[in-house]
């Protein structure tokens, strides 16, 4: 699944959470640094993965009229090219491999920056990193599910896209995750 520059604030505090709570790592300025560095890799990385489609769009529209006149599959045809230029733009399209990925990093700038102390092997932080990316992700589904249902049995109307909506959206979604113990 698609990461979203939405959600890559929770994710982040997710990872600091669950770092902190494994008992194994040692923060040595606290949570708030370890979420910031956490989200600054989350949205390099999501930038990459736009920059990448942005190029592919870019392809896909330049060869229009051949496209139509083969009647080719878009959507195949962008996930071709997408998969061809992906190591060109440093993306890994396999999401498992992907969030692995985005855990090392994560875990090396936290080790780089000193926020976090551990005397385990490296792979058991990257462990916990990519299982809170991972958890969040599935997690995410099952509560935006939750918010909107309970928006859309308020009395008063909310329309999504209105600064209302978003305002109640982001106050109910963050309710549900302290609710979870995920903020």
């Amino acid at each position: 699944m698609k990461v979203s520059l939405k959600i890559v604030p929770h994710i982040s505090n997710k990872i600091s959470i669950d770092l902190n709570k494994s008992g194994i790592v040692t923060m040595t300025k606290g949570l708030d640094p370890v979420a910031a560095q956490a989200q600054k890799v989350l949205i390099s990385s999501i930038k990459q993965e736009m920059m990448l489609d942005e190029k592919v769009y870019e392809i896909v529209d330049d060869n229009e009229e051949q496209i139509d006149f083969y009647l080719a599959d878009e959507r195949q045809l962008f996930f071709m090219i997408k998969k061809k230029l992906a190591p060109e733009f440093d993306v890994i399209l396999n999401y498992e491999e992907h969030f692995s990925d985005i855990s090392h990093k994560i875990l090396d700038e936290l080790y780089e920056e000193d926020l976090i102390h551990f005397d385990v092997a490296e792979n058991r932080i990257k462990n916990i990193i990519y299982n809170s990316i991972t958890s969040f992700i599935a997690d995410n589904n099952e509560i935006d599910d939750k918010v909107r249902n309970k928006l859309s049995s308020y009395k008063r109307v909310l329309i999504p896209g209105t600064d209302d909506y978003e305002i109640m959206y982001e106050k109910l979604f963050k309710e549900e995750l302290q609710k979870r113990g995920m903020a």
